[in-house]
């Protein structure tokens, strides 16, 4: 409400205001106490009454404000409706997992048999279900061991197999992996050596060859993810190093398990172990539309040794990690996947759809031709055709303090809500969203 249309409130007005125990008798915010916490629906209530104190507010309207501030759970996490046109957003959390892997993730967080046959009501090996599931959608694999994000599955094989020896790595695969944190400094913490090898352009499989000897732990090859090279390159196959006698690790990065037609240069599990590589490490909440998790797939005895490493214990995921990933892996496509290949025309049409909704209501709303991306790391350069809402650049703040926060992005003096990254369901409640921003 506009200031003026509420003055600041005087003594008379602080005594309209009611007392914070009356308010929390309200029905509603006695039935959210039960839900969310007293503490968090008393917060609520003592910033309603500091906006009434302040004149934002009628003092009348305190348990109505209080109420539509409510979280909707009682985590500080709040839902996000991912306008970016950035598939994997990593500020975001990356890939939305479906409907499937949140039901199984619901049922987890109860009692489960994680680690029980119920049989027999013995111990039983932890997440069999999941491994045994991954194993199934890549058959070239032996066996698989989950952790808890993908520099952790690279940590685990270079503890494992390389603790005071050498990891033979080229040149142009010294990579910075996000927030920080580079390949070389995350190996070297394990105990391991570097022996560098190429340059940073070109690296041939007789670099590797002259580097190998009996003081190497493994071949590492690391896929760039967030760039690329081009010009006077050369990089050594995996299939060109598998013969030089020591294990070669592949970390493709982005989880995808089989080859994805519309991603022909993006590296996937399945392929890289065809090829030779003796293990793969990837990430499960990228590509393969996971929660956050690293995958380990490859050989059995090399698998088995990282599972019985002591990190192993310390890098595990939890039960709900373990059945989100089950059902992303055995479910239907993922929100990532129908993202990635709904078509240009589709969007089109929801976004001049949406826009003439709008535009009825009297916002300035236009349909725009938009690019898209995927992110997270993943398919460096690739452009996706898109389309998007564009509404006045002043939205972009409004949008993202709503409820739901809706995140667009601003060019050329307009906020963009690219629809791409936004599943079909949810054009409704953009809409609103909207529609909020512009009262």
């Amino acid at each position: 409400m506009d200031r003026e249309a509420v003055p600041v409130v005087g003594k008379d007005g602080r005594r309209r205001i009611a007392r914070t125990d009356t308010l929390l008798a309200d029905p509603r915010l006695a039935e959210a106490a039960g839900r969310l916490g007293r503490g968090v629906v008393k917060a609520a209530v003592v910033a309603a009454q500091r906006r009434a104190r302040a004149g934002e507010i009628a003092p009348d309207a305190v348990a109505d404000a209080a109420a539509a501030a409510l979280p909707v759970t009682a985590s500080g996490l709040r839902p996000v409706i991912n306008a970016t046109g950035v598939l994997l957003h990593t500020n975001l959390g990356r890939a939305p997992l479906s409907d499937a892997a949140r039901d199984a993730v619901a049922v987890a967080s109860g009692a489960t048999d994680v680690e029980l046959d119920l049989e027999t009501g013995r111990r039983a090996r932890r997440g069999r279900s999941v491994l045994a599931a991954l194993v199934e959608r890549v058959p070239q694999a032996e066996a698989a061991h989950v952790v808890n994000n993908g520099a952790a599955a690279l940590v685990l094989a270079a503890a494992t197999l390389a603790p005071g020896r050498e990891i033979v790595i080229s040149r142009g695969e010294m990579v910075e992996i996000g927030d920080g944190f580079r390949i070389p400094e995350l190996l070297a913490a394990t105990g391991a050596r570097l022996r560098e090898v190429g340059t940073t352009n070109r690296t041939s499989p007789d670099d590797y060859a002259a580097a190998v000897g009996a003081g190497t732990g493994f071949i590492l090859k690391v896929h760039p993810s967030n760039f690329r090279m081009t010009g006077f390159t050369r990089a050594a196959d995996v299939a060109e190093l598998t013969g030089l006698g020591v294990p070669v690790v592949a970390d493709i990065g982005s989880g995808l398990l089989a080859p994805e037609p519309l991603l022909p240069d993006e590296p996937d599990a399945a392929s890289m172990l065809k090829a030779g590589a003796h293990l793969v490490t990837a990430s499960g909440d990228k590509l393969l539309g996971g929660p956050q998790c690293g995958l380990v797939l490859g050989r059995r005895d090399l698998v088995r040794r990282l599972a019985r490493h002591p990190l192993a214990r310390a890098l595990r995921v939890d039960k709900m990690t373990l059945a989100a990933l089950e059902a992303t892996v055995r479910g239907p496509r993922t929100p990532t996947e129908q993202a990635l290949h709904a078509a240009a025309g589709t969007l089109r049409e929801r976004a001049g759809r949406l826009a003439a909704l709008l535009r009825g209501e009297g916002i300035d709303a236009r349909a725009v031709e938009s690019e898209a991306a995927v992110g997270g790391g993943g398919a460096p350069g690739v452009v996706l055709p898109s389309a998007a809402v564009a509404v006045p650049e002043a939205f972009a703040a409004r949008l993202r303090r709503g409820v739901p926060a809706v995140m667009g992005r601003v060019e050329d003096g307009r906020c963009l809500l690219d629809l791409r990254s936004v599943p079909p369901g949810q054009d409704d409640d953009l809409a609103e969203a909207v529609r909020e921003a512009a009262r």
